[in-house]
């Protein structure tokens, strides 16, 4: 199938342009409040709390922090990116365009998960000024967050796809994803709960995502990395399915 390299480079560059002029909101905020993160959890909280797995606490929290950062703010880019035109109107001038709806999903869905890798990737060097941090499986770190980004990416543009206005759009993100993640196994380890909060944890499939991030950190995990691994390609086979069929009945587009 032929691209039409340059409608999907228009819609690219145009996103990463306003990441680059909201640069305070898009890439300071979350570092900034990571960062507290690190000061308050790693160095303060850190101090009285036991090494996790042979593990220091400000260490071990790194890529709960990371899992935070990576599924809020892609699922924040994109469903921001696509929602926006609806909102003033210009959604009707990208579908009248000589462009497949394939290239616009890639091109929001590709430019949302770049803006998440960058937000990412400048958390991870934080974390080095605050903790020790190894990673011992780069090649899966790297696998994972490119995976993680990409799905949630697309599940952020399913999210703009479907909201009628802001207070829908940030619904999921803050009432649901954000506890998802702190309830998630982030601070702490799932061994440190009572067993029936474990039994309810196993439910909620953020632990699995975080567990296998910290897997490739520091060869540490609750669960099998498979699991994580299948469970992230389900999702994302899930996400396409339905942004495909929105897509082609024009839901919340055409009407």
């Amino acid at each position: 199938m032929k691209i039409n390299i340059y409608g999907f480079k228009a819609i690219y560059f145009h996103e990463m342009d306003r990441f680059r002029r909201t640069l305070g909101q898009s890439l300071l905020s979350p570092v900034i409040s990571t960062s507290l993160y690190f000061i308050v959890f790693g160095s303060v909280i850190g101090n009285y709390v036991e090494n996790i797995d042979g593990i220091s606490y400000g260490s071990y929290i790194v890529p709960g922090l990371l899992m935070l950062t990576l599924l809020t703010q892609s699922i924040s880019n994109t469903s921001f990116g696509i929602f926006f035109p609806k909102f003033n109107g210009t959604i009707y001038e990208i579908l009248a365009a000589p462009i497949s709806t394939f290239e616009v999903v890639l091109a929001f869905v590709g430019a949302g998960a770049t803006k998440t890798l960058i937000v990412g990737l400048v958390i991870f060097l934080t974390s080095l000024f605050f903790v020790d941090v190894q990673v011992q499986h780069p090649a899966l770190m790297l696998f994972l967050l490119v995976l993680v980004s990409f799905t949630f990416a697309l599940f952020g543009f399913l999210i703009g796809l479907m909201s009628r206005n802001f207070e829908q759009m940030s619904i999921i993100p803050s009432l649901v994803i954000t506890p998802m993640v702190f309830l998630g196994g982030s601070l702490y380890s799932l061994d440190m709960l009572p067993k029936f909060w474990q039994t309810i944890t196993y439910f909620n499939p953020v632990v699995y995502l975080i567990n296998g991030l910290r897997y490739s950190f520091y060869g540490v995990s609750d669960f099998n990395i498979w699991i994580s691994v299948s469970l992230m390609v389900l999702f994302l086979i899930i996400c396409i399915v339905s942004v495909s069929t929105l897509l082609k009945r024009g839901y919340n587009i055409k009407a």
